[in-house]
């Protein structure tokens, strides 16, 4: 029996039949093993076209009988091709399409099963508390900010005394500071020796800061008198 007999026969298994008809991946194997069996049969055609071709020109005008016998197989093997042609578009048009369905069906029954557990996980949820425990969260989290804020906040300690008096405080405290180094400044004192002369002028004299002011004889003035003095006695001595 041919594949074509098993197929349009009802060749399926037992439990296809129980089922009530073949499952998706069962026709897709039908529908393959057909498209097999008809490009074979292509094959053998076109096989058999080019034969007789061959017989057409071997016998010509000779034999012009056996030659119209050849052509005349040649048409019919070609008209066969074609039927064969169309059905084999068909049969990958119907395997397409039932692959697709197949596919969308796959599809539809993983979301089923993705509705079915997502349905599972929201069963013990309520709304209700939902709502409550969002608000709980809030209201924490407003709790945990104003403690932050408490806690970063500068601690106000002895803000219970006067800033106007500790600053007149604080001024009184620096101006006993100045007093107090005004006290301890020394002047310095007058120096005691005499100032170098220029020539052409007369000798700076020594003023002391005891006589108050009083003009005394310069050291210069009086060792130069000392000077005349021992002049005179030399002059007094040698005449």
């Amino acid at each position: 029996m041919s594949k074509i007999s098993k197929f349009f026969k009802g060749g399926g298994s037992a439990a296809s039949k129980g089922r009530g008809g073949p499952s998706p991946q069962e026709a897709l194997a039908r529908l393959r093993e057909t498209e097999e069996m008809l490009s074979k049969k292509q094959e053998y055609l076109e096989t058999r076209i080019e034969r007789e071709l061959a017989v057409a020109r071997q016998h010509g005008t000779k034999n012009k009988r056996a030659a119209l016998q050849a052509l005349k197989r040649k048409k019919r093997y070609e008209k066969q091709l074609n039927q064969i042609d169309g059905t084999l578009s068909t049969i990958e048009f119907q395997r397409e399409a039932l692959e697709n369905s197949h596919t969308n069906t796959e599809v539809l029954k993983n979301m089923g099963y993705a509705a079915q557990a997502m349905k599972k996980v929201h069963e013990n949820m309520d709304l209700n508390k939902i709502d409550d425990l969002m608000q709980d969260i809030t209201e924490q989290q407003d709790v945990a900010q104003e403690i932050s804020d408490a806690i970063s906040n500068r601690a106000a300690f002895g803000d219970e005394f006067d800033e106007d008096e500790l600053m007149a405080e604080l001024e009184e405290l620096e101006q006993e500071e100045l007093n107090k180094g005004m006290r301890d400044v020394r002047l310095p004192s007058v120096p005691s020796t005499s100032l170098p002369s220029r020539p052409g002028k007369m000798p700076a004299c020594h003023f002391t800061f005891k006589t108050f002011l009083m003009i005394k004889p310069c050291s210069t003035t009086r060792k130069r008198a000392e000077d005349e003095d021992e002049m005179k006695k030399l002059a007094a001595w040698a005449s």
